[in-house]
Formats: structure tokens, sequence, C-alpha cells
């Protein structure tokens, strides 16, 4: 399992985004990517329950991650949401993601919300439209930080293992 770089203000991996998550993903072995996260009483939609809108985001970032690998470049074109439970606040979350067909311009993928108990309380089917080489090239540029991000070897660690127990 091979952890991927982050960006500088992405809302979800960015490390220095002042509001967003600064989730990192990780490569599976199967091709699938997958993140951990708790989400605090600053995510919520209901009292308790996870805001739809950043359970969409976390589905749409971690299916779209797996193109990285690939150093494919896409942008969503639609992504459909199935909430199937309630997310729970305070409670660490699995979301893994996978490609299911890669054409040339146009990618399908699907992806997961897992809970703790392995329960699905979240799914996700997205289509991405791969970017032309000049649109990739002003991305990369304007990035101007991929990297992995600085984090704690022990919270890494428990990360992985978190994610390996899960899927």
């Amino acid at each position: 399992m091979q952890r991927q770089n982050n960006s500088r203000y992405c809302f979800l991996c960015g490390t220095e985004n002042p509001i967003g998550l600064n989730l990192s993903f990780y490569d599976l072995e199967d091709g699938r990517v997958a993140s951990r996260f708790t989400p605090g009483e600053e995510h919520q939609g209901y009292p308790g329950v996870l805001h739809g809108g950043i359970a969409c985001a976390l589905l749409d970032e971690t299916i779209g991650r797996t193109l990285s690998r690939l150093d494919l470049w896409a942008m969503t074109v639609e992504l459909n949401t199935r909430f199937l439970k309630p997310v729970p606040l305070h409670a660490p979350l699995t979301v893994v993601g996978e490609m299911v067909r890669l054409r040339s311009r146009m990618m399908e993928g699907k992806g997961e919300i897992l809970l703790e108990d392995g329960t699905i309380a979240v799914t996700a089917t997205a289509r991405y439209i791969r970017l032309n080489q000049a649109q990739t090239e002003a991305f990369k540029s304007e990035l101007g930080h991929w990297r992995l991000a600085d984090q704690d070897p022990d919270e890494d660690a428990a990360t992985r293992a978190a994610i390996q127990r899960m899927v």
C-alpha cells in the first residue's frame, strides 16, 4: 500500500488549506484507492450526521484518484450517490474507490463509504472525462506542490492498518 501525493489547497487533500480535510489517499494492491476520515461537528448536516455534500466529495475524490497511478488527469462529469445509512460524526470512516471502465476519453468508477463495523453507508458511481494535454499541463503547473504530505509515522501506520482491516 502506497500513499499518494497531496496538493496545496485541495479541499480534501490540501496540506495548506485551513478549512480542508487534510486527507491522505492510499493506492491498494488491487488498483483501488482508500482513505480514512473521522467527521467532526463542523462536517455535519443534520445534528450528529455527516453532511451529504461532504460524503459526495469524499467519494468523488477517492474514485477519481484511482487514475493517479496511471498519471491520467480527468474531471468529474457525473456523480450518482446513494445514501444507505446515516453517516455518524466522531466515528472513523473508510472510503474506497475503484475504476471499472477506462476508455480513451471517458472513465467510469465506483466507490463506497464504510462505517467502522464494515457496513456500507454510502455508494457512488461516477464518470470522468480525460483532460487534454494542454489542460493537464496547466493544472500540473498551477499545483506547484504535488508531493507526499508530512505525516507522523505512527499515524500513517495506524491508517494503513485500519484500511487493510476494512478492505
